[in-house]
């Protein structure tokens, strides 16, 4: 199985994929191919990442791009007393969700595979003066994933609302994955899921009902080079989402396709080569590649701008919505 730390290949759990990376140099005997997005990602700061001044410099002529609003928890605390399960919350978009549950009033459980950053979003919560449980599962690990509900369940009493966000990628021309790569990421980002429902939904039958918020991607819209096995995943998530919402809407459970686009996380930094770059640096790239490649709104999404969008599916306000998908990419995939 591959390494979760290549950044060449994969995201870890709970990062939006959706933002393409620099070019690197191809394996030997593997043929380089054109990435005209990436490298509009990897040339946003002139000659090189090295001229952090240039970059630090060019950054307020960018800035046409548009700012990001603050998203701040709903006043109305929809979640107050709920039982909220999120599936790779240690990072980028599970992350900001379990906050905003949290915010929100829910009692957050949530898995990922990195541990320190799981006690590290726990603790942040917590700090915060909401209530939030961090326990490690792999979710292509089918024992894991059970022991995950099961243990939220004996915890807190009952499940009320689902996100299934956990997912992975690994960029290569189709012919050139191994069969072991592709199954990672199928077995991470479809039958993932499928295993975390299986587990759910009993729980949620046994609740009188509940909600289940699946992360897919614009990828499953339109999407490029590179991508098919993380393509193919998302959009047959689209077909779970449909299917499952049929099996369950008589037991009182919606289930909805959060459809996220370009989302700026530090998993697009790192395959973007700006891990190790000052935030300056990366800010200048990322606005560079938001105002040339993102139709509409010019910029990429903020986690938290992504994770509102899982909260108001998961809530009451569409009590009528289910099966269907909420598509948050900025006008993306409105020019496809």
């Amino acid at each position: 199985m591959t390494n979760t730390d290549d950044k060449h290949d994969k995201a870890l759990d709970g990062e939006a994929v959706d933002g393409p990376p620099a070019p690197e140099a191809a394996p030997p005997g593997e043929k380089t191919h054109s990435r005209t997005r990436r490298r509009v990602l990897a040339g946003a700061v002139g000659a090189g990442v090295g001229l952090t001044a240039g970059a630090i410099g060019a950054a307020a002529a960018l800035q046409g791009a548009g700012t990001p609003p603050v998203v701040e928890p709903g006043a109305a605390r929809r979640f107050e007393g709920k039982v909220v399960l999120i599936t790779g919350a240690t990072s980028g978009i599970g992350r900001a969700a379990a906050k905003l549950f949290a915010d929100e009033g829910a009692r957050v459980s949530f898995c990922g595979r990195r541990e320190e950053l799981g006690r590290e979003v726990e603790r942040e919560i917590r700090d915060a003066g909401g209530e939030a449980t961090y326990i490690r599962a792999d979710v292509r690990v089918e024992e894991d994933v059970r022991a995950f509900v099961e243990q939220t369940v004996a915890v807190h009493g009952g499940l009320d609302v689902c996100f299934n966000n956990a997912g992975i990628s690994i960029e290569r021309r189709l012919h050139e994955m191994t069969a072991a790569e592709w199954d990672d990421v199928v077995g991470t980002d479809l039958r993932g899921v499928f295993l975390s429902m299986k587990y759910q939904v009993p729980h949620l039958i046994e609740r009188g009902g509940g909600s289940i918020v699946v992360t897919s991607s614009s990828n499953a819209i339109a999407t490029s080079e590179t991508r098919s096995a993380y393509a193919s995943a998302k959009r047959g998530l689209i077909g779970l989402v449909q299917a499952a919402a049929h099996d369950y809407a008589a037991d009182g459970i919606r289930v909805n396709a959060l459809v996220p686009g370009t989302t700026n996380t530090d998993f697009v930094r790192r395959l973007a080569g700006a891990d190790g770059l000052p935030d300056e640096v990366w800010e200048t790239m990322a606005t560079a590649f938001g105002k040339a490649s993102i139709p509409g709104l010019a910029r990429m999404a903020t986690p938290e701008e992504i994770a509102a969008g899982a909260l108001l599916l998961a809530s009451g306000d569409l009590p009528y919505m289910t099966g269907n998908q909420l598509v948050l990419d900025g006008g993306k995939t409105a020019r496809q």
